[in-house]
């Protein structure tokens, strides 16, 4: 028998786990951007068993932030980076809001926190992912061969970055986010 719970996050709620973010940021500065993402690929890697359908959904967007750093051709600007990886550094620490070795709930608040950082790095996400398609259905083809591989990722690369960042620009007017907590 499956059991369904539905909740609502306030703003206060949320607020919370800005706060929780915020803490885990500062706690994360002695941690190196490899220490961070091996922590978030240890957790992905840690979930992968029997969790609840809501939990392995948002390990795959976990996995989709850890891609966006380690990306070589997505070349991810500085600020976005640095912005992905004080997300990632939350999953540093086992013993977070519920600890990761409570069953069925110890992944639960991490699979909250990526809900939220996911939406809040939406625009990002969409434009690494839509450049992920575009290298794949390029390198299919055979077209101009006077243009190179990387001039034309470059091309499309410089193209996203710019529209991820009005996109974010006019969504974020007189909202607050995460991406302050960043």
């Amino acid at each position: 028998m499956a059991f369904e719970v539905t909740f609502e996050l306030k703003e206060s709620d949320l607020e919370h786990f800005r706060n929780v973010m915020r803490e885990s940021k500062s706690g994360a500065k002695s941690l190196s951007e490899a220490d961070i993402l091996a922590n978030a690929k240890s957790l992905s890697q840690d979930v992968k068993g029997d969790v609840p359908t809501f939990v392995s959904e948002r390990i795959q967007k976990l996995e989709t932030l850890v891609a966006m750093i380690e990306d070589a051709e997505w070349k991810i600007p500085e600020e976005e980076r640095a912005d992905v990886l004080s997300a990632l550094a939350y999953f540093s620490d086992p013993e977070d809001l519920v600890p990761d070795h409570i069953p069925v709930l110890g992944f639960l608040d991490d699979a909250i926190m990526i809900e939220l950082v996911a939406e809040e790095l939406k625009d990002d996400i969409e434009a690494f992912l839509e450049f992920c398609s575009y290298r794949t259905r390029e390198e299919g083809r055979n077209g101009d061969v006077t243009i190179t591989r990387d001039e034309w990722l470059d091309a499309k690369r410089r193209e996203l970055h710019s529209r991820m960042r009005n996109r974010r620009s006019s969504r974020r007017s007189g909202r607050s986010g995460f991406r302050s907590v960043f």
